[in-house]
């Protein structure tokens, strides 16, 4: 029975500042409701692609609502674009700010894996204190820090890549097909990796905030190796190719570097690191 009164108030005063008030009448009933999702799970849902259009939000919070989550907030983390097509920024970022209990968190990562196809990446975090003190974060090399696979690059070189590329049980059969090359052939194609875009601008980013950041790949030491030093990367595991004279023998040096090994590594680097692996990123 006083609101009227104190919104009219606030809006005279508003004026003489200066400064804009937008409000919304809700009902008894809406503000209940508002109160009762305390203490409810919170997560975090975030956009990011070339573009990020309605299609894209819609898909979202459809899914979102399926799961009977309600959003708080959605906040654009990147700069407006403007109108005109050429002048157009070539990232865009939203995130959502959702509460509530998570239905089925299997269906709703299926379906965010479908929207990603349609040109947008979507992550979805869980807010808690471990989102806001990340310390670590892991890559896979090969298609992610570059963009193509060393080991195709290789045997091209080595004048076997149709036999490399029509190997897929075994990774190490692949190796065996590079026996006799000449390791200078890895410097050369080290020169030339075409690194895929942001890397830079990305780890620079990272070490100024004090990340600690790993290269865990599947790939070869060598061509790590190269990334750590150009770009700073704290740690490289990756694969020892085997050389004498100068050569290639087709043999690998120590232990294979497959999924189960890069999770033994990332919880090695959680304890070197003294974090919990809830800050880590991989």
């Amino acid at each position: 029975d006083k609101s009227g009164a104190i919104l009219k108030e606030l809006l005279f005063k508003a004026s003489e500042l200066g400064v804009m008030i937008r409000f919304t009448p809700i009902t008894e009933e809406h503000y209940q409701a508002w109160v009762g999702r305390q203490g409810k799970n919170r997560y975090i849902i975030t956009l990011l692609g070339r573009q990020v259009t309605a299609r894209h939000i819609a898909g979202v919070t459809k899914a979102v609502a399926e799961q009977g989550l309600n959003i708080d907030a959605i906040k654009r983390l990147t700069g407006r674009m403007p109108l005109e097509e050429e002048n157009r920024a070539t990232r865009a970022c939203i995130e959502l700010s959702v509460r509530g209990t998570l239905g089925d968190k299997a269906v709703l990562q299926k379906r965010f894996m479908e929207l990603s196809n349609e040109g947008v990446d979507i992550s979805f975090q869980k807010d808690d204190i471990f989102r806001r003190s990340r310390r670590l974060i892991c890559f896979d090399m090969d298609s992610t820090l570059i963009e193509t696979e060393v080991i195709d690059e290789l045997a091209d070189r080595a004048g076997v890549g149709p036999e490399v590329r029509a190997v897929t049980e075994s990774a190490m059969r692949r190796i065996a097909l590079l026996r006799g090359l000449d390791v200078s052939v890895m410097e050369e194609i080290a020169r030339n990796l075409p690194i895929t875009e942001g890397l830079e601008r990305l780890m620079t980013i990272l070490k100024r905030v004090g990340y600690k950041t790993a290269i865990l790949s599947g790939g070869f030491t060598y061509f790590g190796n190269y990334l750590k030093q150009k770009y700073g990367f704290d740690y490289v595991y990756a694969n020892e190719l085997e050389v004498e004279e100068g050569r290639l023998t087709g043999r690998h040096v120590g232990e294979i570097v497959d999924g189960r090994r890069k999770a033994e590594l990332l919880r090695l680097l959680c304890q070197v690191e003294n974090i919990n692996i809830a800050q880590s990123i991989a």
